[in-house]
């Protein structure tokens, strides 16, 4: 099987995660390019966003439809049909996740691709393209170790959490942009944990739940309960990713159980 960029993708086990990475990359030069050719006068415009979300999209569905005829796919706002729901086998794609932050010239946007299979997640491939950086489950990265200090946790810069106090007087807060980003900031140990409240995209965190998982940090809702995909909302609410170490505590404390205590 050939990619349009004349390589070669084997018909192994791995096959679906080179797949993943492989877009991921692809799409998130194709936004670079754009954002670049479109120069200050476009940034911050509502065309721009339009344009890049739209060309990511038609690049990332067009490849897929080609490659994998016969799997289901989802992508915000655009596609989705209820047959998904009953579907083996559903690619799982955000072609522009962090669209503000691209309109504004920041890194901190995301192009997520995971495929989803008879109830878990298979594969996945997260690009940064604003850092220059792709993950993916076909080859998954090291976590480095944690630097010393307070515990960081990622939140939104736009709809931070409210979090509970025995949370907030226990870590300090990194607002970021996308939900990838913040997802790939607890891959890159840049923070030690990524929590939100509001519902999010499955779209947008399933790529990086696929790669967290695969490198063994925690990944659950704030109660500690297992994450579902395929949902008819498509939406998650309460998610927590953070290192496998602090689970207990932040599990704990997000739920309001007694004896979290300090971290």
């Amino acid at each position: 099987m050939r990619t349009d960029m004349g390589e070669t993708i084997p018909r192994t086990a791995s096959a679906d995660g080179q797949l993943a990475e492989l877009l991921a990359r692809r799409a998130g030069m194709l936004l670079l390019e754009i954002q670049r050719d479109a120069g200050t006068d476009l940034l911050g415009s509502t065309e721009l966003r339009g344009s890049a979300d739209l060309q990511a999209q038609e690049y990332l569905t067009a490849s897929l439809r080609r490659k994998r005829p016969s799997d289901a796919l989802l992508v915000p706002g655009v596609i989705d049909y209820p047959a998904r729901l009953a579907a083996d086998r559903l690619w799982i794609v955000d072609p522009l996740d962090g669209s503000a932050e691209f309109v504004e010239g920041r890194p901190d946007f995301a192009v997520d691709v995971a495929l989803w299979e008879h109830g878990e997640l298979r594969a996945g491939a997260l690009a940064l393209p604003g850092l220059g950086e792709v993950f993916g489950t076909s080859a998954p990265l090291e976590v480095p170790d944690r630097a010393p200090g307070p515990l960081r946790v990622a939140v939104s810069r736009t709809r931070p959490p409210a979090l509970p106090p025995r949370v907030r007087q226990n870590v300090e807060l990194a607002p970021m942009g996308s939900v990838g980003y913040r997802i790939g900031a607890v891959l890159r140990g840049e923070v030690d944990a990524y929590v939100s409240a509001d519902p999010v995209s499955e779209c947008s965190a399933a790529a990086g739940i696929a790669l967290a998982a695969a490198v063994g940090l925690h990944v659950s809702h704030w109660d500690g309960s297992e994450l579902t995909f395929n949902t008819a909302s498509a939406e998650l609410a309460h998610l927590l990713v953070c290192r496998e170490e602090h689970a207990t505590w932040f599990v704990a404390a997000l739920s309001g159980r007694t004896g979290a205590g300090a971290p």
